[in-house]
């Protein structure tokens, strides 16, 4: 990922985002280009191993809360923490999510694995969209994005429940989407098809191959190239595109 830039305009001054997965892979990604662009970064992760080089970068315009994005409960807290300490959430990006056991037949999946997958997956955006969507609906902004999947479109070989949650986030953000299209608060998601990540790297190389052939550029996607397709979802410019989902696949979706 590129070192931020001095010229980066900064679309996002004054503004507080919400970025949950934001220590590494997309969230972190997308929480540096946001902070890079001027907002007060409220990061939410469940492992607090990457909070000591997140913090130093954040600095005084952001802060790391261990919260489990699929309690209820927990995430009401980190939510009322922010609101006391900023006043207003103007920005959501759910990108917190997990695989699961990959590279089985669907008969194979046990269902735990599928049940902690979706709970993290769908459910975890659910909860954050429910605590932070009223903060929006007072000031009468806000941009929420779910980080959705080439897989929840096309369904992925061996990835049954992670192609399952992925699906249904793309139902949610639609539903999401019409809810509040006179509020001034959009919804959109963002469906990358496969980017280097730490949970990519967990990934069975063979999984990790079927996916990139079917990419027409027949490469992965970067980082910065996810967050700089998601900081412009998420900006004031965005005014116009709600319960819309993002393509960011190389050409494999051309839908």
């Amino acid at each position: 990922m590129s070192p931020p830039s001095a010229s980066t305009p900064a679309h996002f001054s004054g503004q507080t985002a919400v970025v949950t997965g934001g220590t590494s892979g997309l969230g972190l990604a997308i929480a540096r280009r946001l902070h890079q662009e001027g907002a007060f970064v409220a990061v939410l992760d469940f492992n607090p191993k990457g909070f000591p080089e997140t913090e130093r970068w954040l600095g005084a315009q952001g802060l790391c809360l261990q919260v489990d994005v699929t309690d209820d409960v927990a995430v009401a807290t980190a939510v009322a923490a922010i609101l006391a300490r900023r006043g207003r959430i103007d920005v959501l990006v759910n990108s917190a999510g997990v695989t699961g056991k990959t590279a089985l037949k669907a008969h194979d999946v046990e269902p735990t694995d599928f049940d902690f997958v979706v709970r993290t997956n769908l459910r975890g955006p659910f909860i954050l969209s429910r605590h932070v969507i009223p903060a929006m609906l007072a000031r009468n902004y806000g941009r929420v994005l779910h980080i959705a999947s080439i897989a929840g479109k096309e369904g992925n070989a061996g990835m049954v429940a992670y192609s399952a949650s992925k699906a249904a986030v793309i139902g949610m953000t639609k539903t999401q989407g019409k809810d509040y299209a006179e509020t001034g608060v959009t919804v959109n998601a963002l469906a990358p098809a496969v980017v280097r990540t730490p949970l990519v790297d967990a990934m069975p190389e063979a999984q990790v191959k079927y996916m990139t052939d079917r990419i027409p550029m027949k490469r992965c996607g970067t980082l910065d190239e996810v967050a700089a397709m998601a900081a412009f979802i998420v900006s004031p410019e965005n005014s116009f595109t709600t319960g819309f989902t993002f393509d960011l696949t190389g050409g494999r979706a051309v839908y």
